[in-house]
């Protein structure tokens, strides 16, 4: 189980990496996209398009942010160390799934294993922090209980 959460993680940051990348690849091509414009006789229309230009590169911009508050709360995740109690960084074995604290990366498949990369500030992240092994929570009408914390 030490390797499945070692792959989470590392799952978590190549989620983050690739995020990243892709969105200041798009970044690039709207500044080129923008450089190479020239005033056509159509003056509103090339400042509309100039204006929709902007406002993409901003939503960009906020995008980007996120990636990199999504970095740094990675950074807090603790990588080794077992808990008694479910905690950020926590890989959670229930029943039913496998649940990895830490951000919100979607589902990484390891082998025969899918472990759910969830935020802290998840629904059922909430329901698990602080649980113990064999303690059971109930999530969308899903009864499970803690087998494992890793």
């Amino acid at each position: 189980m030490i390797f499945l959460k070692e792959s989470a993680y590392q799952f978590c940051e190549a989620y983050i990496e690739e995020r990243a990348a892709r969105l200041s690849a798009q970044m690039t091509h709207l500044k080129v996209g923008l450089g190479m414009e020239t005033k056509s006789s159509a003056g509103d229309k090339h400042e509309t398009g100039r204006a929709m230009v902007q406002l993409e590169m901003e939503k960009l911009g906020k995008q980007l942010l996120e990636a990199e508050k999504l970095a740094q709360t990675l950074q807090k995740v603790p990588k080794e160390g077992n808990t008694v109690k479910i905690a950020l960084g926590s890989l959670v074995v229930t029943d039913k799934h496998i649940y990895y604290i830490a951000i919100s990366a979607g589902r990484h498949q390891l082998d025969n294993n899918a472990v759910f990369c969830i935020s802290a500030s998840t629904p059922i992240a909430k329901l698990l922090l602080g649980k113990e092994k064999g303690n059971a929570i109930v999530f969308n009408g899903l009864h499970q209980t803690i087998t494992e914390i890793h």
